[in-house]
């Protein structure tokens, strides 16, 4: 058996971390201008909780606006209900979205419980 280079070991680590950055980069995380919804602000690691509270943000707002338009249409107020009902099926959309969400991350949590230690 051979014995551990630990100076090979930092640099294939350097390697992949350099590769890792240049992933993130390409995919618009990057420390230059990512997105700051799931992004950790010191360490610029994934936040996973931070991800899940935007999204749940931005679909309750988005059915927030969708109510609104519909009760502005229903008052009289507009009379473009082409535009209420392409909010409405956004709203629904990420409400469906959102419970699927829901259900595969309970479906992960049971497979996680029930595998054996």
């Amino acid at each position: 058996m051979s014995t551990i280079d630990p100076s090979r070991l930092l640099q294939m680590r350097s390697t992949i971390l350099n590769q890792n950055q240049a992933l993130q980069r390409a995919a618009g995380r990057g420390a230059a201008g990512g997105l700051d919804g799931g992004v950790d602000g010191a360490g610029g690691t994934p936040d996973f909780g931070a991800a899940i509270s935007n999204a749940l943000q931005q679909v309750n707002a988005q059915q927030s606006k969708a109510s609104e338009l519909s009760e502005a249409y229903e008052r009289g107020d507009t009379h473009d209900i082409v535009s209420v009902m392409i909010e409405r099926q956004k709203a629904s959309l990420g409400f469906e979205t959102t419970l699927q969400v829901r259900n595969k991350l309970l479906s992960a949590y049971r497979d996680i419980m029930n595998m054996p230690v």
